[in-house]
C-alpha cells in the first residue's frame, strides 16, 4: 500500500530534510506540508493522509494539543519527531506508532514508516477510529497542560538501539555529565540521556538526589562517608564502591545536608 504522508514541522530545514529522506522509501507518498498545527489540522481534514509526521513543540498548536482534535473517518497513525526525547513516554501513551529523534537517521525513518504500514494493515477502519476516540477522550479528561501530580519525574525514557527502555528513577544511583549527555549510572546499567546537569537537576527529587559538582548528582542514601581527597578537596563514597568528586562551590552544602554543619571533614 502506498503510504499518503504529512509532514509537521515549525521549521522549514526540518521539512526538507525530512521530505528528502521520504523520497528515497518505496511506498511513500508526501502529500503535504504544515508549519503549524492549525494548518496541520486543515490538511489532515482535506488529505485525510495514512501517516502523520508530527512535531511536538511548535508555535501555537503543539503536536499533543493537535491529537485531540483529529476526527473524521479516516484518523492518521501518528510518528513524532522531535528534537526533545522526555516527550517518550507520553507520546506512545497516546498511541503513536513511533518516536523519532533528531536528527533522524535514515534507517530509523525507513523502520517507522514501515511500523506505521504495519499499524495500519493491522486494524480496519472501525477499529482505527474506535481506538483513536479511545484516545481523544483520555486527552480530553486528563489534558496535556494539566498538572503533573508530582514536580518530579518518577521515570525517564532513554533511546538505545532502537528501542526506548524506561529507567525508573528508584534504580537510579548517581548521574554524570558528558558533554551535551547524562550518563544515568543505575546499578550495573548505565544509559546515555539527551540533557543538560542543570536540567537533570530541576527534575530530580532534592529530598533524594543532592547535587555534588557541576557534573555529578549522587542518591543521598548511597553516600556512606566524605573523604578528604588532598589540598582541601572532598570527595563522597558510596555505597556501590563509587567515589565522585565533591566541587568546591558545592562542599558547604554537602556538608550541611548530609552531615550536618557541626561535623568537621
Amino acid at each position: 500500500m502506498m503510504l499518503r504522508t504529512l509532514i509537521v514541522d515549525d521549521e522549514p530545514l526540518a521539512r526538507r530534510r525530512i521530505a528528502t529522506m521520504l523520497r528515497q522509501i518505496v511506498g511513500v507518498e508526501i502529500v503535504g506540508e504544515a508549519g503549524d498545527g492549525d494548518t496541520a489540522l486543515d490538511l489532515v481534514r482535506t488529505l485525510a493522509p495514512d501517516v502523520v509526521l508530527l512535531d511536538v513543540k511548535m508555535p501555537g498548536t503543539n503536536g499533543f494539543d493537535l491529537l485531540p482534535l483529529l476526527d473524521g473517518p479516516v484518523v492518521p497513525v501518528v510518528i513524532f519527531v522531535t528534537a526533545f526525547n522526555h516527550y517518550a513516554s507520553r507520546a506512545f501513551e497516546v498511541s503513536a506508532v513511533d518516536y523519532l529523534l533528531k536528527p533522524v537517521a535514515f534507517d530509523r525513518m525507513r523502520d517507522a514508516m514501515e511500523r506505521a504500514r504495519a499499524a495500519l494493515l493491522s486494524r480496519d477502519a472501525e477499529g482505527r477510529i474506535a481506538e483513536m476516540a479511545a484516545v481523544i477522550a483520555a486527552l480530553r479528561d486528563n489534558p496535556p497542560d494539566q498538572p503533573a501530580k508530582s514536580a518530579f519525574e518518577s521515570e525517564f525514557w532513554v533511546q538505545r538501539r532502537g528501542e526506548f527502555v524506561r529507567v525508573p528513577v528508584s534504580r537510579l544511583d548517581w548521574v554524570g555529565a558528558e558533554r551535551d549527555y547524562i550518563r544515568l549510572h543505575a546499578g550495573d546499567d548505565v544509559f546515555l540521556l539527551r540533557e543538560t546537569m542543570a536540567g537533570m537537576e530541576t527534575r530530580l527529587d532534592p529530598t533524594l538526589f543532592i547535587r555534588v559538582h557541576r557534573s555529578t548528582v549522587v542518591r543521598r542514601t548511597l553516600v556512606t562517608a566524605i573523604r578528604q581527597a588532598g589540598y582541601g578537596a572532598i570527595k563522597l563514597a558510596l555505597a556501590n564502591g563509587v567515589e565522585v568528586p565533591v566541587g568546591r562551590t558545592y562542599a558547604t552544602r554537602v556538608r550541611q545536608l548530609l552531615v550536618g554543619p557541626a561535623v568537621e571533614v
